[in-house]
């Protein structure tokens, strides 16, 4: 480990993850990115991560950009968990590291020995995490599961939209992405736990419960006040007015003053000092009794000057957005000053950019490395096990692993990407 390595907050964690597609691999990402070793575990026989496929864009053959952004920093095992060989050689790796994590159907842990009860004769101190769709115990432990539904049938796309629309769900798979970081807070709470104790566990997170967890204060609300909250227009607080859209002359902004102190700043701003004593909207009980008022008086004033003269005259003050698509998101001036999207670096000097991890370390730089090919560090990563040449080719030769040797692939190719952290 090199001492710039040594620096970064996760360095010395190893996970095995039994991951493919979104959840799972974002939840991992984050680890990654803060130093730890993740060792993806793919089945060549399946074509490995799905997310592999997943277009329609791609750096090169096989190189898709969707799973870039989901395994940066990573290595890559290729290895049959059915196959017991297969098995041999998980069980000699989960030896080595301290926490294993999957994103499979509910029924899958048991079936191919994921759980902390086949694990632990090879590890105590193991940490398996599992994010399933519905869980692992229940009625719907053998049911897949995604995203939008889970957005359907915990509430969600009813909160989102217009009130007269369909339901709506979220452009993004945000339970997906919660759900990822729900279960990296998860192992590493299991880690802390086990290095405490010396016996490790099972950490289970779900889609369905992250989603259901998210309902937050409105699920509070009909819990004990029997209130449903429903939709607003232009994307509306339920109780906090103003905090929504409004029109300006040439679209819109998103103005949130989520505390009483930003009315009066708001209407001195917007020329109109008079509302703050005004009875029908002094106050949030007010506001919320008069929203449609409250909406026509800002749209109104608003409508008289483009969106960019608002932002230079409200931003710092009063709490203000303008609206962007993706392109004006990634080319915001803030966005270059923060650093926000980085080079990720392949071995041969390209770079796949890409928006960088949230978690700032100040003074230390976290790892830029692109996504590993399929099985790119089989070889270091079984020798460091415990495996030799011999012992690998019969490996390859069973079918255990796929791939080549290193020296057939470019030896100096797949070094250069597998350096640690």
């Amino acid at each position: 480990m090199t001492d710039a390595s040594s620096k970064l907050p996760l360095s010395g964690l190893r996970v095995l993850a039994v991951e493919q597609y979104g959840a799972g691999p974002f939840g991992t990402s984050y680890l990654a990115d803060l130093g730890a070793e993740v060792i993806k575990i793919e089945n060549h026989r399946d074509g490995g991560d799905v997310g592999r496929q997943v277009g329609p864009y791609f750096f090169g053959e096989e190189d898709s950009q969707f799973f870039q952004t989901f395994n940066r920093n990573k290595k890559s095992l290729t290895l049959d968990l059915k196959h017991p060989q297969g098995k041999a050689v998980f069980h000699a790796m989960v030896a080595k590291v301290d926490a294993v994590l999957d994103n499979l159907r509910g029924d899958l842990p048991v079936k191919l020995g994921l759980t902390y009860a086949d694990l632990k004769q090879h590890n105590p101190r193991i940490v398996c995490t599992h994010l399933s769709a519905y869980g692992r115990a229940g009625s719907r432990t053998a049911w897949p599961g995604y995203d939008y539904l889970m957005q359907a049938e915990a509430g969600h796309l009813m909160l989102t939209g217009e009130p007269d629309g369909p339901p709506t769900r979220y452009g993004l798979s945000i339970v997906d992405l919660m759900t990822g970081l729900a279960s990296a807070f998860g192992l590493l709470a299991g880690v802390i736990k086990a290095g405490e104790t010396g016996i490790g566990m099972d950490i289970d997170t779900s889609l369905f419960d992250v989603a259901l967890h998210n309902l937050n204060y409105p699920g509070t609300w009909y819990l004990n006040a029997g209130t449903v909250t429903g939709r607003t227009a232009r994307s509306g607080h339920p109780s906090l007015v103003p905090s929504q859209l409004y029109r300006t002359q040439d679209g819109w902004l998103f103005i949130m003053c989520n505390k009483e102190k930003f009315w009066p700043l708001l209407a001195r701003e917007l020329g109109h000092p008079e509302w703050i004593d005004d009875p029908e909207l002094a106050g949030f009980p007010a506001r919320l009794r008069n929203r449609d008022r409250v909406t026509c008086l800002l749209d109104d004033a608003l409508m008289q000057h483009p969106t960019a003269v608002w932002i230079g005259r409200l931003a710092g003050k009063v709490p203000v957005s303008p609206v962007f698509d993706i392109a004006q998101a990634l080319e915001n001036p803030f966005v270059h000053e923060r650093e926000s999207v980085l080079g990720y670096a392949y071995p041969d000097g390209r770079a796949a950019r890409m928006i960088a991890s949230p978690i700032r370390v100040p003074g230390v730089e976290l790892p830029q490395r692109a996504a590993p090919r399929m099985g790119e560090h089989n070889e270091a990563l079984l020798q460091e096990a415990g495996f030799d040449a011999a012992q690998i080719q019969k490996l390859r030769e069973l079918g255990v692993i796929a791939g080549s040797s290193p020296a057939e692939h470019g030896a100096a190719h797949d070094t250069g990407h597998a350096a640690g952290p």
